[in-house]
């Protein structure tokens, strides 16, 4: 892997904390506020991602985040171990009011806008599935899988299924991953 991946040094000197090694950021990766995101070992970011770190994103162990997706941290953005986020997919830390008393966009004044704010955390093994939408102030329970095009409002339960808009909890998910993981620590030890 190398030609299109920031090397070490260039992530160190953007300001970024590598708290690790095996890092992959593709070099067609957008990173807005660098000195807001950590990276631990094991985690590769795709083409056309934008992490933008207007508070602190932090990257745990063996993290995927596929092309094109968006981490917009207002507050908190944790990605846990074995957590993968599927191309197309959006994090947004922050989100206007649309119901129509407050003006709306970055460029009005705060006391005209109502902005809700709040951290989103992927526990452990989450995965979200190409072009999930992830709503502020949402904590995925351990395990949790996501369904493609899903609309995550609320807090998800441990290891169970979500899908749809807005995402429901449609089956329990297997924990086989558990032994896994296990086993592969296990190996580099």
């Amino acid at each position: 892997m190398t030609g299109g991946w920031l090397s070490l040094r260039k992530l160190r000197s953007l300001g970024i904390k590598l708290l690790g090694t095996d890092i992959y950021v593709s070099k067609d990766c957008r990173i807005y506020n660098p000195a807001n995101v950590t990276l631990h070992n094991n985690v590769r970011i795709d083409d056309f991602t934008i992490l933008s770190a207007r508070g602190p994103i932090e990257i745990f162990n063996y993290v995927h985040i596929a092309s094109h997706c968006l981490l917009s941290s207002a507050t908190r953005i944790n990605c846990h171990n074995f957590s993968a986020i599927a191309s197309g997919s959006k994090l947004f830390g922050s989100s206007d009011d649309y119901g129509g008393d407050f003006l709306t966009n970055p460029t009005i004044p705060k006391e005209f806008v109502n902005v809700k704010s709040g951290d989103i955390i992927l526990q452990d093994h989450v995965l979200l599935g190409s072009n999930t939408i992830v709503l502020p102030g949402i904590t995925f329970g351990e395990g949790t899988s996501v369904g493609a095009m899903s609309l995550i409002s609320r807090n998800t339960e441990p290891w169970g299924v979500y899908a749809g808009v807005p995402g429901k909890r449609i089956k329990e998910r297997k924990q086989g991953c558990l032994a896994l993981a296990t086993n592969l620590q296990e190996s580099l030890r």
